[in-house]
């Protein structure tokens, strides 16, 4: 069993095949976190608890034993206001106006699988028999307040997912004020902390720096995950790298405002969280209702970082990723954007699909600029109508067109928005989100949807499947291009403005879901102006994301590696583009181009129909490889060999799941003159299996491969790359 409750002890232990993570009902019935790292036996976990009174400034909460207190317990789901001076995980707003509570047990639950949560994205089982789930019942004795705790512990792979749902069991109503999915108190804190950081066209960097006292943190207040910051955090040992030392990770299932981040306190004790962000949220609960809150998925690894991702990308990939095209190899696709932007005809489309056909492609995706009035991006977002001056005979034909090539088709999308220059808004001005007598702040010139509406959901799902109906259309980039101001909602009461946001997330995963539901024929990929929404909240609904509008190959290779530190690769869009790269004016050869981009779902964004012959020839050998070797890179292992945010050069590779086959990239970034001849070290290959290499035809073991390494190879000029196929003898 993966979880077990040793009733004499009072103690639950979880486990999974390599974690043991472990809680103890303390004196007084308060919930205290014991345990987690590498898997133990745990015959002794609950000595562990040590009560040992700390300091004068520490209240003791119970008075018959001084030692306890509620300031130095190291806490499952701690309060704030009966002796707990740190970071709550929860605060409650009582008729009275007080705000101070505090949890104890009160009974618990063990069920095979797991629960769904109602509204919200999460991590599932295909059969009860793949996860464990506890649920422990918290209550405030002062108040009608109880708060169920779930933890489901996955063994196989290597996870544990943790949520909480608020009960007001009271005779009046009451503010949740602060709901986060998780806490978890350490017993020292000697640990950095690892957060992936960043901008639009500059997503998910990897920044690390060691704990010091007091709260440090990340979190979005834009009403999305954001390209700012994302919604992960991890505690590393000192001294643990990519391969060695204790790693704990926590990603929040989420895809609104969130904060996450570890307070030290006097002690040097270290309390981890994540959730939702409580600056500016409220959720008034009535008598009997209950609030949920998004889940945070942990994950421990003894490996360094990269056994830390491969948990993460083993569970995203098969148990947060949904539908159709969660198993199947992705196709390799054109977009015309970079190719035309707003500017195109039906015969420049087909002229661009008939050029990818002949190289291979196989899908044409449509881009912005189809519908209404769209020559910039200064209207006609709300209004899905196909412009006719553009595609004279419709959408149908020029699909037709399209697959009359025998390719797919695919079109996007940006629904959630509405430019105040359409027929939309000009209909409904109340639809958009806004304050009654503030100014409406418009970026991009546009605004936001009140998806905490029901009617405006109605609108998107009715108007989205009407196209996607229309027409054999198999893809759907799902645009997303500003973030949340003004926000309230014209449906709302005064007192639930603060719900808003949460109230917009929650209609938009309802929209997402009857819409997938609908079309499951169509892949659907994320976007939000590249990769401001890239977390597993979207990822339940649609298996990939546009990882970054930054195109440019060598910036590419810090956003695919921080976003791998969390994502699987089957999760990234990964496209070539012009030179001079359109974002940050680069020059880089075709080869490298195609080279980092391999090393996603693959494609293209630029007008085939200007390459050369000579750039044909590559372009095809390219488009040839990937189809031979994109199972391994959607579903092998993935192992990250050389950091760009380390030195000057980059290098992963992905290995079959039966370490047969396996494919590796190494990019250069600057030429140095004379440089010093060099080796890099390959990983998860089979120590005992030889393996021949394509380019020279030589055989070499798995054991020297990882442990003598292969030579760095000798390049002629700037942001130079190589490949390397392997396959075992």
């Amino acid at each position: 069993m993966a979880i077990q409750y040793d009733a004499s002890r009072r103690l639950f232990h979880l486990q999974t095949d390599d974690t043991s993570y472990a809680i103890q009902i303390a004196h007084g019935g308060y919930l205290a976190h014991v345990y987690w790292g590498a898997r133990v036996r745990g015959l002794k976990l609950d000595k562990l608890l040590e009560y040992k009174t700390r300091a004068s400034f520490s209240p003791t909460t119970i008075k018959d034993i001084p030692e306890l207190s509620l300031d130095t317990l190291p806490q499952e789901y701690p309060g704030y206001g009966t002796s707990d001076f740190r970071h709550p995980a929860y605060q409650v707003k009582f008729a009275d106006g007080s705000t101070a509570s505090e949890l104890v047990y009160d009974s618990h639950r063990i069920v095979p699988g797991k629960p769904k949560l109602p509204g919200l994205p999460a991590t599932y089982v295909e059969r009860d028999d793949e996860a464990e789930t506890l649920e422990i019942t918290m209550k405030d004795p002062a108040s009608g307040l109880a708060v169920v705790l779930a933890y489901t512990v996955f063994e196989k792979w290597n996870a544990i997912a943790r949520s909480a749902r608020l009960i007001n069991n009271g005779s009046t109503a009451i503010e949740v004020q602060r709901a986060l999915s998780m806490s978890v108190d350490f017993a020292h804190d000697r640990y950095d902390l690892l957060q992936l950081s960043g901008a639009w066209a500059r997503e998910r960097y990897v920044h690390r720096r060691p704990l010091v006292p007091g709260l440090q943190a990340v979190e979005s207040r834009r009403g999305s995950s954001s390209h700012v910051q994302n919604p992960f955090v991890a505690l590393l040992e000192r001294g643990a790298d990519e391969d060695h030392g204790d790693v704990y990770g926590v990603s929040l299932v989420y895809s609104g405002s969130f904060t996450a981040g570890v307070e030290v306190d006097q002690f040097h004790t270290s309390r981890l969280f994540i959730g939702i962000n409580p600056f500016d949220f409220g959720w008034r609960l009535e008598p009997g209702e209950s609030f949920q809150t998004p889940e945070a998925v942990l994950v421990f690894s003894a490996e360094g970082l990269g056994g830390m991702s491969r948990k993460y990308h083993d569970l995203y990939r098969s148990r947060l990723c949904r539908g159709t095209f969660r198993d199947k190899t992705r196709p390799i696709l054109v977009n015309n954007w970079e190719a035309t932007y707003f500017n195109f005809d039906a015969d420049k489309i087909e002229a661009i699909a008939r050029a990818g056909k002949e190289l291979g492609i196989e899908l044409f995706v449509l881009d912005d600029g189809w519908f209404g009035k769209r020559d910039s991006d200064n209207s006609s977002l709300g209004d899905w109508f196909v412009d006719r001056r553009k595609l004279p005979n419709g959408l149908e034909d020029l699909v037709q067109r399209v697959r009359n090539l025998d390719m797919q088709f695919g079109l996007w999308f940006e629904p959630e928005m509405v430019s105040p220059d359409s027929e939309l808004y000009r209909a409904h001005p109340d639809w958009c989100l806004h304050i009654e007598g503030r100014r409406r702040t418009e970026a991009r010139q546009q605004l936001i949807l009140d998806l905490s509406r029901e009617d405006v959901q109605d609108y998107i799902v009715k108007t989205i499947s009407g196209i996607l109906s229309s027409a054999p259309i198999t893809y759907v980039k799902w645009d997303m291009n500003r973030n949340m101001t003004e926000i309230g909602s014209a449906k709302l009461p005064p007192e639930r403005q603060r719900e808003t946001a949460h109230r917009y997330m929650l209609g938009l995963y309802s929209v997402l879901e009857r819409i997938t539901s609908a079309f499951p024929h169509v892949l659907f990929e994320s976007c939000s102006g590249g990769g401001g929404r890239f977390d597993p909240g979207m990822l339940y609904y649609m298996p990939q994301t546009w990882t970054s509008d930054n195109t440019d190959a060598i910036s590419r290779l810090k956003i695919q590696y921080g976003t791998s530190i969390v994502y699987p690769v089957s999760a990234m869009g990964a496209h070539v583009s012009a030179v001079p790269n359109h974002q940050v004016g680069r020059v880089t050869p075709l080869e490298t181009r195609g080279h980092v981009a391999l090393s996603g779902n693959f494609g293209y964004e630029l007008d085939l129909t200007k390459f050369t012959e000579e750039e044909k020839e590559i372009v095809k050998a390219q488009i040839a490889l990937y189809k031979e070797i994109r199972h391994l890179v959607q579903f092998g292992d993935f192992y990250r060999l050389l950091s760009p945010f380390e030195g000057n050069a980059a290098a992963w590779m992905f290995v079959a799941k039966d370490k047969r086959e396996a494919f590796a990239v190494y990019v250069q970034i600057l030429q140095e003159p004379y440089a010093p001849l060099d080796r890099f070290r390959l990983k998860g290959l089979d120590p005992n299996l030889d393996y021949e290499l394509d380019r020279d035809g030589l055989v070499y073991g798995g054991d020297e491969l990882m442990n003598a390494g292969m030579p760095v190879p000798q390049f002629h000029g700037d942001f130079r790359s190589r490949v390397y196929r392997l396959r075992a003898k």
